[in-house]
């Protein structure tokens, strides 16, 4: 069994108690929402912690166990699934902080209390570091040799934000009603949809986005 940090509305905090299945599940959730949304989503540290302590469990396990046991070379396979997983999910991450890195800093620091933070400890750091490794590296290379009225730049507005109107698929996981769709052009006014349960849909991220940090829709 792993716990699970999670909160209610109130703002308290709680733990969920997972199986290694569960565990494992949310993990693959979390890898499929970030390989696919177009923006950084909320940091999970303590699955990842949980599914960390799952792996060593599993490994301390594996040399307990008989050699040419035909069950280790499976477990074995399935740690191997397992780091594949979680080394994907946290290189993607940083993929995307190294693309958005002043919109994510910037979005951070407007955050309100309380709010969750989409960026780990460790992540904020490497944000930052990259940030102020970034504007070095740009007043060394080209800002010091333009003329004084061209030496400062804006990297909030040099750096491309996320395309939150693109498009992305969805499974729904928990049936949604009246759910208000853009139209594609102004000739056409928002409308209602219903999200049926098991349904898949392509549709706009930023329609959606919600219904993804609640969980509710699974990007695939």
């Amino acid at each position: 069994m792993a716990a699970v940090a999670g909160g209610d509305s109130d703002g308290d905090s709680e733990e969920l108690v997972l199986t290694p299945a569960q565990l494992i599940h949310s993990l693959e959730q979390a890898w499929l929402n970030e390989k696919f949304a177009p923006e950084l989503l909320e940091s999970k540290p303590e699955i990842i912690e949980c599914v960390v302590e799952q792996l060593d469990h599993m490994e301390a396990n594996l040399k307990r166990a008989k050699r040419g046991d035909l069950k280790v070379s499976v477990h074995h396979m399935e740690i191997e699934r397992i780091r594949f997983v979680l080394s994907s999910y946290l290189r993607c991450r940083l993929v995307k902080i190294e693309k958005f890195f002043p919109h994510i800093l910037e979005k951070e620091k407007s955050r309100a209390e309380g709010e969750p933070s989409i960026l780990s400890p460790e992540e904020f750091a490497f944000a930052k570091e990259y940030m102020a490794n970034t504007e070095a590296y740009l007043k060394n290379v080209a800002l010091k040799h333009m003329p004084p009225n061209l030496q400062k730049v804006s990297l909030l507005k040099s750096v491309p934000k996320p395309n939150l109107d693109s498009f992305v698929f969805l499974r729904v996981l928990e049936r949604q009603e009246n759910i208000l769709v853009e139209p594609e052009t102004d000739e056409h006014r928002e409308y209602a949809i219903n999200l049926e349960e098991g349904s898949q849909h392509l549709i706009r991220y930023r329609t959606v986005a919600p219904l993804v940090a609640s969980g509710a829709v699974q990007l695939i």
